[in-house]
């Protein structure tokens, strides 16, 4: 049998396989912890062997790659202070792994299969919880939600929201096909009943926040580079403004009231004390990645106690920033913060610079996504995250690629370079 390499590893010509491979790694990244071991190596089966069809294309230079590579290879050197080394080696190999996958996703999909897995493997995702989800009583406020076949309704959540979001960039951004606007709508109405039903305040604002900023790039889009930036920056100090008006005037407190949330957020302000008082133990470079929840310490014991987590596992601060520092100190925290925020601001700068980039308006969007809820998630802390997938995915596309890069044009259209019609025995 005989496969051409731009059937695997060419952007735009890989349709077929790059919508299931992203599909099936959203798949894996929800579901891991249901299906174990068997599923995690599925995933890299999905993107490693790539190498072997064209390593130069697909790993490129990976030394222009080092500041996205900074956090990954601090925790891997925190299992030298760790308190937890064994539990820190392992999950820092699997957190440098997993950004390689993503990596080598962004150097073989262009932005209209990145789209195309998200909507398919959202899709399949919510669907499975539909199918098989339950009901649970969340202990602090004494109500029932919909979790779906996770553990947490702000996952299920989350991936409602990246239905939303990738919906909403086929048919605004992308101009897609009529199937795939079909498909979207569809993966939309399973998105918009699974956040009603999981009364994720979290999810929701975060959807409608990054929705409303990507329909105002949209509208940016129409104005000259110029006119945009000067737009763009008037808009950001009137709606930073708003939300200093907000925050000082009880406009939050009657927006969580309108989800039934307190002012503590159902403890997260607590759990960020306690996250700050630990993080003072080793201020500079943590405790290590991944060393805080582990059983038989006596802080993570209080505290799965006091929340009634019965598990004693798949807890966390509920803040990005916190959980870094406590883990791999303000080194750490700022390395990961400095990937997070070159992504965003890079993506951003390209859209007030360009006359039309799709790529740089979807990932824009993404960045900003992961951004708002790193102050209530750990979303790009952990491995097999689809968070993590897709801002080292984002901030990958960053990165000009010397050897070219031909997938689709502008307006969607293929362009087929005669250089990859080369086929594998």
């Amino acid at each position: 049998m005989r496969i051409a390499k731009s059937r695997l590893i060419e952007p735009g010509e890989n349709d077929p396989y790059g919508v299931v491979a992203v599909a099936l790694s959203l798949f894996v990244f929800a579901y891991s912890s249901r299906f174990g071991q068997v599923s995690i190596l599925a995933y890299y089966a999905l993107w490693l062997p790539l190498v072997l069809v064209d390593y130069r294309r697909v790993l490129g230079n990976y030394l222009r790659y080092g500041w996205i590579f900074g956090f990954a290879l601090f925790a891997c050197l925190s299992v030298f202070w760790s308190q937890a080394p064994s539990v820190t080696a392992r999950a820092s190999v699997q957190y440098l792994s997993h950004i390689v996958c993503a990596l080598i996703a962004m150097r073989t999909l262009d932005i209209w299969t990145l789209v195309r897995g998200g909507i398919a493997g959202t899709g399949l995702v919510l669907a499975y919880s539909l199918a098989f989800g339950v009901y649970h009583l969340d202990p602090l406020d004494g109500t029932y939600s919909f979790v779906g076949a996770f553990a947490s309704k702000n996952q299920l959540g989350f991936y409602a929201s990246l239905a939303v979001f990738f919906s909403f960039c086929a048919i605004g951004f992308l101009g897609e096909t009529r199937p795939w606007k079909f498909a979207s709508l569809g993966s939309g109405l399973l998105a918009a009943y699974s956040l009603a039903a999981s009364q994720s305040a979290t999810s929701v604002l975060t959807t409608v926040l990054v929705i409303g900023l990507c329909l105002g790039m949209r509208v940016l889009e129409t104005l000259s580079p110029h006119h945009r930036r000067m737009l763009f920056l008037a808009l950001a100090v009137a709606v930073l403004s708003l939300v200093v008006a907000a925050a000082y005037g009880g406009g939050m407190a009657m927006v969580l009231g309108a989800f039934g949330k307190d002012a503590t957020l159902t403890g997260r302000t607590y759990l960020w004390q306690q996250g700050i008082e630990a993080s003072a133990d080793a201020p500079i470079v943590g405790i290590g990645y991944q060393a805080y929840w582990v059983q038989g310490f006596s802080e993570a014991e209080r505290l799965w106690e006091e929340f009634y987590i019965g598990t004693r596992s798949g807890f966390h601060f509920h803040n990005t920033f916190i959980a870094s520092l406590v883990e791999t100190g303000a080194v750490g925290c700022l390395l990961l913060a400095a990937v997070l925020l070159a992504t965003l601001f890079g993506h951003l700068g390209r859209l007030l610079s360009h006359a039309r980039d799709p790529e740089s308006a979807v990932l824009f969007g993404v960045a900003a996504l992961l951004a708002i809820r790193a102050f209530v998630e750990i979303d790009i802390l952990n491995p097999y995250h689809v968070g993590s997938f897709l801002l080292y995915f984002a901030a990958g596309k960053l990165v000009p690629r010397t050897e070219g890069n031909h997938g689709r044009s502008l307006d969607g259209h293929r362009r087929r370079p005669a250089a990859v019609a080369v086929s594998l025995q």
